[in-house]
Formats: structure tokens, sequence, C-alpha cells
């Protein structure tokens, strides 16, 4: 399918401003006001050339079939235990939204308690945190409409299904604690924006509350601020044995945070723990006085720690589970254990310790793959693991300790047969040297001729690790053909704390070699060609791809650029922005973190006269994470620029946010579309 692309034409004004002494264009700043009406009619013009090529596609009904046949699977997640009932979210298939469920003993009738369908027409309405009480009674929930990060908490009565009046508003990431007795919980939230509404440009303040059950938010009592530091953020928890108030009080997307805390009977004034952000800190218990903390505090892989509060000078601090070659992820208290959840060669293992950190034994896994999570109870004999991988499906296993068996309590059948196919770990090196890992998952007995279409993802930031994943889009890539590949890129948590900083701030450029690498290593190798190999990232991701198809163009035959942070000059100034300075840096206030920032940034690295790959971008209206402006204003400079013939399309999805909350028919679209787009860049089945 060729064709003549004419784009929606965008204007350019002469903006520029001056960093540190260097000016800087801005043409397309008028692009950063989502109000704009010329704007609105921009975008309305590229999604309707956007939706008619893809559209065209001959492909896309074909793969629209097939993704819906793969979505459509039973799906559980690990369930929550409370007073002999089990509450979990469950999915018979294409649901929009996972429904809320609740089964009494492992062996009972699950029954709904909540259906987060019946909350909006076309599935957009999301359910979010679940808080139970003590007795499993009483549930307080968030919910998210279109995707917002914004969320309001509400209370359900278990047993009668019936709702509580009092709407608890003006919540972004919230945590809900409840009290012992079940009169109320703490959570935290924003104060009330001018007007009453949700203000995307503004989230200072957060506060702690308390909320007695039955009574409207305007009388819930405030317990925590701290107006001096108006950035920060408290997610409270209660203790098991219901004796203290925890804070962990955190800055954004910083992985430094602090511990305060107070007995949970006082109203004085909270401990201050940890006080100083120097590391991560996460409360994993306490027994009695003794808080348990996991690390990363002279331990960039992490370990776990013991301050006893009445004596909690730092040396007296006591090592529990030390630092390891491998990192640890995370860590829970289960039948009087400490169950450790760890990253080895990039891939989950799990195992478990004795409360003064004797090794006791590995919990048996199916191979290499990721742990989405694991419940289980202090006090409890069992753990519940939510696994997965690549070519296996969301599987919820039980572990039992008296036993030391491991068994399927929910475990799903598709219309796919994985084995047929295969996932390997290869290492390669990158520009510095640096050996980087990558996952491949494609057919066995693959044919190493450099015709392979291959789909090379990648994330590298914010200490977010990629393991093999489930996803039904993968399936759908694999058994066209296609090559899916995942790089561990430095910027994420793979090799720990070290090897995230090795990608961050003035050292951004290491992950985007360590990606130009994993292409160059792919095409050496003969998996495939540049002509046929496709890159793709989300997020942090999007800018990813955007920063590797500007250095290398003639490296990938297409790019999907998924909700991408693009102006790396301005994205500090946008909602959560502002929280990401500690790993981009911030171009106004710095000079030095200006010059790396503009070499890499996007936007200002598009050259005229270049022609660059087939390239997707996509974003949505209502993302107050990473803002819609960054996508336009890419889209608009990109084919601006461009000197060739390929297209260079924006996507944008109304009613969505980043993707929290997505309905499964919007993903199933979203899919089709960047398969389609794929499947003609790529010349797949012509």
């Amino acid at each position: 399918m060729s064709r003549k692309f004419t784009y929606p034409e965008a204007r350019q004004d002469e903006v520029v401003e001056n960093y540190h002494g260097t000016p800087v264009a801005d043409p397309y700043r008028w692009m950063e006001d989502p109000e704009n009406t010329e704007l609105a009619g921009w975008v309305e013009a590229e999604n309707q050339l956007t939706f008619d090529y893809l559209a065209e596609i001959p492909a896309r009904a074909m793969l629209h079939r097939r993704l819906t046949t793969l979505y459509d699977f039973p799906k559980t997640n690990a369930p929550e235990s409370r007073n002999g009932r089990y509450f979990f979210a469950y999915n018979d298939g294409l649901q929009n939204q996972p429904v809320l469920q609740k089964q009494d003993g492992l062996e009972g009738d699950p029954q709904p308690i909540l259906d987060p369908n019946t909350l909006s027409e076309d599935g957009t309405v999301a359910l979010m945190i679940q808080a139970f009480n003590d007795d499993g009674t009483l549930l307080a929930y968030s919910i998210s409409a279109a995707g917002s990060d914004w969320q309001e908490i509400r209370i359900r009565n278990v047993d009668t299904l019936t709702e509580y009046d009092e709407i608890l508003k003006w919540c972004k990431f919230p945590g809900i604690a409840w009290s012992k007795d079940s009169s109320g919980f703490y959570y935290n939230r924003f104060p009330e924006p001018e007007g009453g509404e949700n203000d995307t440009q503004i989230a200072l303040n957060n506060a702690l509350y308390w909320h007695k059950l039955g009574t409207p938010q305007a009388d819930d009592m405030l317990i925590f601020e701290r107006p001096d530091a108006p950035e920060l953020n408290f997610t409270p928890e209660i203790t098991d044995d219901g004796q203290y108030l925890v804070l962990n009080v955190w800055h954004g997307a910083v992985n430094r945070n602090r511990i305060y805390y107070r007995e949970v009977e006082s109203d004085g004034d909270f401990v201050r723990l940890l006080d100083e952000p120097n590391a991560e800190y996460t409360f994993v218990g306490n027994e009695g006085s003794i808080f348990y903390f996991q690390t990363d505090l002279d331990a960039p892989r992490s370990q776990l720690i013991a301050i006893d509060t009445a004596n909690p000078a730092r040396e007296h601090w006591r090592v529990i589970v030390p630092e390891q070659d491998d990192v640890i992820l995370s860590t829970k208290f289960v039948n009087r254990q400490i169950v450790v959840v760890m990253l080895h060669q990039a891939y989950y293992q799990i195992k478990i310790y004795a409360l003064d950190g004797t090794f006791v034994g590995d919990v048996p896994l199916p191979g290499m793959g990721s742990i989405f999570s694991i419940e289980g109870k202090r006090d409890g004999q069992e753990l519940f693991v939510d696994f997965r991988s690549h070519l296996y499906p969301p599987t919820i296993f039980r572990y039992d300790f008296a036993t030391g068996e491991m068994k399927p309590w929910r475990q799903p059948t598709l219309e796919f047969s994985p084995d047929d196919y295969e996932t390997k770990q290869v290492w390669y090196p990158s520009k510095d040297g640096t050996q980087v890992s990558m996952f491949i998952t494609a057919k066995k007995g693959l044919v190493l001729n450099g015709e392979n279409p291959t789909l090379l993802y990648g994330y590298g930031g914010f200490s977010i690790p990629l393991a093999p994943d489930f996803a039904s889009q993968i399936l759908s890539w694999i058994s066209s053909g296609g090559i899916y590949a995942v790089a561990n890129l430095r910027g994420g948590s793979e090799y720990g704390e070290a090897w995230h900083q090795a990608g961050m701030l003035a050292n951004k450029q290491n992950v985007f070699d360590d990606f130009i690498a994993a292409a160059e290593w792919l095409t050496a190798n003969h998996y495939t060609k540049p002509k046929k190999l496709a890159i793709m990232g989300r997020s942090n991701g999007g800018l990813l791809v955007a920063a590797c198809m500007l250095q290398r163009p003639d490296l990938f035959g297409a790019v999907i650029c998924g909700v991408p942070v693009t102006d790396m000059l301005r994205y500090h100034k946008f909602t959560a922005g502002r929280y990401w300075t500690y790993e981009y840096g911030n171009a106004e206030e710095n000079a030095e973190d200006f010059k790396f920032l503009l070499a890499y940034s996007p936007i200002h690295n598009i050259k005229k006269g270049v022609t660059y790959p087939p390239t997707l971008i996509t974003t949505a209206d209502h993302d107050d994470r990473v803002v819609p402006m960054h996508a336009k204003k890419f889209a608009a400079a990109l084919q601006a620029n461009d000197a060739g013939n390929h297209p260079i399309l924006l996507r944008l999805d109304m009613k969505s946010g980043h993707g929290m909350g997505k309905p499964t028919s919007k993903w199933i679209d979203e899919w089709a579309d960047i398969q389609a787009f794929l499947f003609q860049a790529l010349e797949m089945g012509q």
C-alpha cells in the first residue's frame, strides 16, 4: 500500500527560549495548551489520517480477530485472605474490567462483590485500590475514570453489597489503612482544588487524614501534613499487630523515601525514624518495637535490616538478609518467615528465610519469568504467587509451608500452543563494552537468515526491571512469524541500583547505546535486518525509541512510540513531570543538565531532510502523567522535517490515560492498529 502523505498543517511560531545563554526554538509551544481550539482541529485531522490509513491495511481485520481470541481467557490475580475468605479480581475473558470476587475457603464458589463494568457504559471506569478490613466485611476502594491518575475512594459492605454514602475525592496514588476496630481508616489526599475539580497541573500538599466510617469527607480529621515540603506524599500502613501507624513519605518517582511512625492510639507527633532521603526504605513488618526494612542503603542490590525503635541509632541496626549477587526486589512476612523475591539474571526467584536471616529454602517456579504479585499473611501457612512469562499465561500458584508443595490454584487455558515456541536469554556488548542481557522469544527452529520481522522492546529507566512477562499481543506477534526481543537496559533495576544509576541523568546516553547495540546484535547475528526490525517503548520507553530512531534512523524499519516523553527541556512543567528531575535533570535550573538533556531531547534533535522510519506515535486525551503535548509536538516536528514518504502518524485515543485501567476492548483496538502498522511497514505477509 503505497501513498503520498499530506499531513495536517501545524503552525510554527517564533518562540525562542534562552537556556543559560543558548537560544532554543520552540515553534510548537502553542500545542502545550490542551484547550486550544486550533489544536483540537489539528488533532482531529491527525486522527482521521491515522485511522483511515490503518483501516486500509488488509491484515488489520485478521489481527483484530486473532487478538480478540488470544485475550479471551480467564484471568485471576493472587487472592488476599481475610478471616477464611479469599478476595481476588477475575476477568472471564473479554470483560473490559475485572470483577472483584470473594470466595469462602479454597474450594468455595466465587461470588461477585464489585463489578466496575457497571460503572460506565464503555468500561472506562476502573477499580484501582482495594483495602479490606481485618475480618473481610468492609471494602474501601478507589476508582479512576478515563485513565486518569486521579481517583475517588468509596466504601462497600461486602456482605450486603450496599454502599456507604460518603465519597472521598482529590486522591492520586492513595493508600488506605483500616483501623483494627473497623471504625474508619487513614488515607492520603490532596487539597480540594479551586472550583472543586481535579486540576491536572496542581498536585501539591498531600496530607494524611482520618476518615470515620459513615461520615462526610468534610468531617475528616487532618492527621499529618508537611506544608514546608509540599511535594512530599504520605502513604499510611497499620502494622499487623495494630500497634503502629507507619507512613511511607515519598517524592514522586524518586526511589528515595523517608519513614515516620507513631503508636495508633497516640495523637502526638510522628517519630521521624528515617528522615534523610538517602536510600529506598520499604517497611516489611515488625516484631514489637523491632521494625524490618528492605533497603538499598550501602547495598545497591538491596538487603533486609532490622531497626529497634527503642534504640534506633544507625550503629545498632542489624542486617538480617545481606546483599547478594542477585537483586532483592521485594520481601514479605508470611508464616512468620521472610519471603524474598529476587531477580536472578533478570528473571524472578523466590527464597525463604527465618526471621534471624537463616536461609530455609527455595519456592519452586516453572521457569524464567516474572512474579506479578505474592500474597500471604504473617501468621498464615500459605503463599499465593502470580507467575507468568512470555509463553506462560498468568497462573496463580499456592505454596503450602507445611508440606512444601507448590500447586496451581488458578491456571488458564488459551487458544495457543506454547510448546511450539521458546524464550532464550542472550548477552551482548554495548558501545562501552558493558554486557547487557536480552530475552528473545520466537518459534522453535527459527532460521537465522536475516529476514525475520522483529520487535525490540525496551524501557531503561526509573529502576524498573523488564523480566519475561505475559501479554496476548506477544503471542499474536510471534504466531505471525515475528521475533519478540526485550533488552535489559541500564536505567532499570535488573542488576541493582548501580545498574539504574548508570542510565540516569548525565548517563542517559548509556541507555540509548544499550538499545542500539541490541538492534545491531540482532542484525549481526542474522535474526533480522534493519528493514525488518521494529522498536517499541512506552512512556520513558517512548523517549527511548524516539531518541534512538533520531540517532540511528538507518537501523530501524518501524517505530512504535507510546505515550512518550519528548520535550526534555520542559517536561518538568507538566503534571507529574516535576517528580522526574531526579531521573532526568532540570534544564532550567542547571546548565550542565541542560547540555546533556539538549543532546538527546527528541523534539530538539529532529533534523531537516532526513528520511525517518515509519513511525506511529500513540497518546491519549486523559493522560495526566505524560501529557499528550509531548506526542503532539513530536509528531508535528517529525512530519514537518522528514524527507521521506514513510508514514509518520499520531494516534490519540479518547477517554483513555497513560494505560492504567484501560478497558480490554481499547487494548485490543490499539494493538490491532500497532500490529497492522508493523505488518505494513515490515512487509509481513507480502
